[in-house]
């Protein structure tokens, strides 16, 4: 089985799936295989009674719904390419039903926030970490595109960037002129690390030189987060907070669907929710019918 799981993993990296999610699907189905293994089974002989009995375990467990509903997924994928490989001939956790997860509205700074976030920075390394900032909230990029970038897929003139997101699908993103201003210092101050012995092809670099992961960019993320407004933040928060402030300040939900990289429309809303306050005081502001005088006419 796991000669089996390895060429999966394999197929996800060749899809361009990030590290972070590859690493799941591991840690998934290495828990699962290991579970089967238990039972003396071989992967022709895995049922969905199996399946369930494991989701059961984690309910046991008292692992998270959206835990479960991630596992479930991970064997599903799995079982879709024993499948397409002809392994198999039919996929057992079809008749498995993911478990119902509870809607949370998803976290995003005030634009205050937003501000108070973005530094000068006083020396390299937190001009290197503001404009890492800068680019994601000016953007909306996920991080594992972020580390991906190459200096060849950006273009400073025009202010965009090819983006290749998931599914190796590219996009162009645009991204505004303060960004353009930090990239242009970062160009010129990367060749002061390591002695100028840089690899020069990637966007960001480490202090070896080498291209920054995805976990260095949500530890940086993370700190000035805690030291500047007092926040646990993610790189994800930044992607929430693009999409948020686009849509209160008037962009339309297609238009940051197509900036976000979303193939539905439905993704796309979750990350547009303006808290109660705000929709309120956008409505007392505008609508012709929202204030009353004590005599029961519009205020108008």
């Amino acid at each position: 089985m796991e000669i089996l799981l390895n060429d999966f993993i394999e197929s996800l990296k060749s899809y361009g799936y990030s590290s972070h999610t590859i690493r799941n699907y591991s840690i998934d189905l290495n828990q699962f295989i290991s579970f089967i293994k238990n039972r003396g089974k071989g992967i022709e002989n895995i049922t969905h009674i199996d399946i369930r009995d494991f989701i059961g375990e984690r309910l046991k467990e008292r692992n998270s719904k959206t835990s479960i509903a991630r596992k479930l997924s991970s064997i599903r994928s799995f079982f879709d390419f024993l499948v397409e490989k002809k392994v198999l001939e039919s996929n057992p956790s079809e008749v498995i039903s993911t478990p119902k997860l509870d809607k949370k509205l998803p976290s995003f700074l005030s634009e205050k926030e937003a501000i108070n976030l973005l530094g000068e920075g006083k020396n390299l390394v937190e001009k290197r970490d503001f404009c890492i900032i800068e680019l994601l909230y000016s953007s909306g990029l996920r991080v594992s595109e972020l580390v991906s970038l190459n200096w060849e897929d950006l273009n400073l003139k025009n202010r965009v960037i090819k983006v290749k997101g998931k599914g190796k699908k590219e996009r162009i993103v645009p991204f505004g002129s303060y960004a353009e201003r930090r990239l242009r210092d970062w160009f010129r101050l990367r060749f002061e690390i390591n002695k100028g012995n840089i690899d020069e092809k990637p966007l960001f670099i480490n202090m070896r030189g080498k291209r920054l992961t995805e976990r260095s960019v949500e530890r940086i993320v993370g700190r000035y987060g805690i030291e500047l407004i007092g926040k646990r933040i993610t790189p994800h928060s930044l992607r929430h907070s693009f999409a948020t402030h686009l849509l209160m300040r008037g962009a339309d939900l297609r238009t940051i669907q197509e900036l976000l990289g979303h193939e539905s429309l439905e993704t796309t809303q979750r990350y547009t929710h303006l808290n109660i306050k705000e929709l309120k005081e956008i409505y007392q502001r505008t609508h012709p019918r929202s204030n009353l005088d004590f005599e029961g006419k519009s205020s108008e």
